[in-house]
């Protein structure tokens, strides 16, 4: 089996093992939701990361597959909770639960996917199950950390690179850090190979989201996404704070504008010009490539074997994504 076909081969185990979670009829308003939101579909990259990652040390793919689950339940647990904070109308092309029920609805159908991660954590029967809860009840704080940072982000205009860093550690970062580190617990790796795959989920993160605030900006038009949404939106990213660390006079009242309130999307263009011309697109591309690369050179570390060449292509195509 090559890599790829490895990657397809477990996406359809988690997208199956998702489906064939028994779930109660009753009540619908509570239950229904749930299916729902994990009948939503996804690239199942952190699930995956688990596998993989569990792999590495000869845990089959049925002794791995709860703790996988247990991440992608968690994942898009927060995804309802975020589309309620962000107020989005959609999720993947569908209405989000808070509009397709309401937002009572989506908080307890919330509640009850973080609950369901736990039971199925303790469905790995790992006698390193203790050291499991507290690694993702540490991933849940720091996650929650992240997320109240980006909030409170919004209303400052102080932000540092640094600060923002620290924030995408914990909002993105965090949860893939996990999934690689659940996945050395159940094999029970070293703690040096311990070490070595939770820097290749930091790095992973940190690289994913820089390369996300670039994409918003520089993606292919025709896939169903605004063309500089955080920049309308007066979001902070990378992008824009090192815009505004280097930008002087109109420029910098420009990007301040943006800071503010954001920008109208006939100004998008010219935002794109300006980040261009003080070299910020160059530079985020060589963030995220740095990061990707530290990626790399952790995973480089652990044992070899085909689960460790299906991680290096994962690894490159998210590099090389283009959406």
């Amino acid at each position: 089996m090559t890599p790829q076909e490895q990657l397809h081969f477990l996406s359809q185990q988690v997208e199956a093992a998702l489906q064939n979670l028994v779930l109660p009829a009753e009540p619908p308003d509570l239950y229904d939701p749930v299916r729902y939101t994990l009948a939503a579909g996804g690239k199942r990259i952190r699930p995956v990361c688990v596998l993989l990652s569990a792999g590495l040390f000869g845990v089959s793919v049925e002794k791995a597959m709860p703790a996988a689950l247990a991440i992608e339940v968690f994942h898009n647990f927060t995804l309802v909770h975020d589309d309620i904070m962000d107020n989005a109308d959609t999720r993947r092309g569908r209405a989000t639960v808070h509009r397709k029920w309401d937002e009572n609805v989506a908080i307890l159908s919330g509640d009850l996917m973080m609950g369901m991660a736990y039971d199925l954590l303790a469905q790995t029967g790992s006698p390193r199950l203790g050291e499991m809860i507290r690694q993702f009840h540490k991933m849940v704080m720091r996650l929650c950390e992240g997320q109240i940072l980006d909030m409170v982000f919004e209303q400052r205009k102080d932000v540092s690179i640094p600060q923002y860093l620290d924030m995408i550690d914990g909002k993105t970062a965090a949860l893939l850090r996990c999934a690689f580190e659940l996945g050395g617990l159940l094999g029970r790796a070293s703690q040096e190979d311990m070490a070595h795959l939770s820097a290749v989920g930091l790095h992973l993160g940190l690289g994913f989201q820089v390369q996300d605030d670039l994409l918003d900006l520089t993606a292919p038009a025709g896939f169903g996404k605004q063309k500089g949404g955080d920049l309308v939106q007066g979001k902070r990213t990378w992008l824009l704070l090192t815009a505004l660390q280097r930008a002087k006079g109109t420029k910098r009242t420009f990007f301040e504008q943006v800071l503010s309130g954001g920008i109208p999307p006939s100004e998008v263009p010219k935002a794109e010009q300006l980040m261009r011309e003080l070299e910020v697109l160059r530079d985020a591309e060589d963030v995220a490539l740095n990061h990707f690369s530290q990626a790399l050179e952790a995973l480089l570390h652990l044992p070899s074997s085909s689960n460790l060449d299906t991680l290096q292509v994962l690894l490159g195509s998210l590099q090389h994504r283009k959406l």
